[in-house]
């Protein structure tokens, strides 16, 4: 599939600065390993192949496991992840739905008990932040498999 655009020349911009600027505020609020799961499993949602490729190398480069990351996409399956991360990961994909479902309030209740207040809200911008970044890298078709990890920590 050939790219549309290079989106990247864009991300500059007020709009662009401010989505970094939103995606470094989360990252000091949501764990790292937590907020890896949650991106790759909101890009497997959104079949964002770009986005799903460069959170996978990041996940492995940060010491996320192979097997966790193969299993992310039934997780309720397995017991690779632990409770908290189970909630993260339920919120991750009702959000990501949204459009699909109305957030009940069973859920939300789950959730809250496992997170806390100020988690689940960290979290929730966690998941705006990589829809956000979803929606700009798969309609302009982002080539999967071009991101490295450390070209990208040499670049901040």
């Amino acid at each position: 599939m050939e790219p549309r655009l290079d989106a990247t020349k864009y991300v500059t911009s007020g709009m662009g600065r401010a989505l970094f600027a939103l995606s470094g505020a989360v990252e000091k609020n949501v764990d790292k390993p937590l907020f890896e799961l949650v991106k790759i499993r909101a890009s497997q949602i959104n079949e964002c192949a770009y986005c799903i490729d460069m959170h996978t190398k990041d996940a492995r480069a940060h010491g996320e496991t192979e097997q966790r990351i193969y299993a992310l996409s039934a997780w309720r399956e397995t017991p690779f992840f632990s409770a908290r991360e189970r909630a993260a990961l339920e919120w991750t994909e009702e959000l990501t739905r949204l459009g699909d479902s109305h957030v009940g309030d069973d859920l939300y209740e789950r959730v809250k008990a496992e997170l806390g207040e100020a988690d689940l809200v960290a979290l929730t911008f966690a998941i705006i932040v990589i829809n956000s970044w979803n929606r700009l890298a798969k309609p302009f078709r982002a080539p999967a498999g071009t991101y490295q990890p450390a070209r990208a920590a040499a670049a901040v």
